[in-house]
């Protein structure tokens, strides 16, 4: 009686387990990898690239600014690259990712530091963001709406 027990004991341990699966990756992860990606462009200067995080139906909202659409926000972010007065750094801080699949809407706080190059003086803002995420077809996430108020 024993022994088919034991037998069907060793039989279920020589059984190799199912392999893992794979969780995919989170649209939380793939989306700080997009804004870490962003900044780290726009902080080296790399005006090629800062409108790579942006679809092309962008629409932006900004306290005290008029709607901006892509053109727009490429114009602005290329023309503080070049600024001849002035240098700006970004970091952001993830505060919520609302994954909807194929849209994603990010709660996060943008910090810019402008550098006066005359004087050196350094000004610290931050700026509260709503941004909505769009997966494109080649599986990036795209920001396709934000908007964005400065603390006071």
């Amino acid at each position: 009686m024993r022994r088919p027990l034991l037998i069907a004991i060793l039989l279920c341990l020589s059984i190799p387990a199912p392999p893992a699966i794979a969780e995919p990756p989170s649209a939380e992860g793939e989306i700080r990898v997009a804004l870490e990606r962003w900044t780290s462009d726009f902080n080296a200067g790399q005006s090629d690239k800062v409108c790579g995080l942006f679809a092309g139906d962008l629409l932006a909202d900004v306290r005290g600014a008029p709607e901006r659409d892509f053109d727009t926000q490429c114009r602005l972010l290329r023309r503080a690259l070049t600024d001849p007065e002035r240098t700006y750094t970004y970091a952001f801080r993830l505060k919520e990712v609302l994954d909807g699949r194929d849209k994603a809407v990010v709660r996060l706080t943008w910090t810019t530091t402008t550098r006066i190059r005359s004087t050196g003086a350094i000004e610290t803002t931050e700026d509260e963001g709503l941004d909505v995420f769009r997966r494109s077809a080649d599986g990036s996430w795209l920001i396709i709406r934000y908007m964005a108020y400065e603390r006071p």
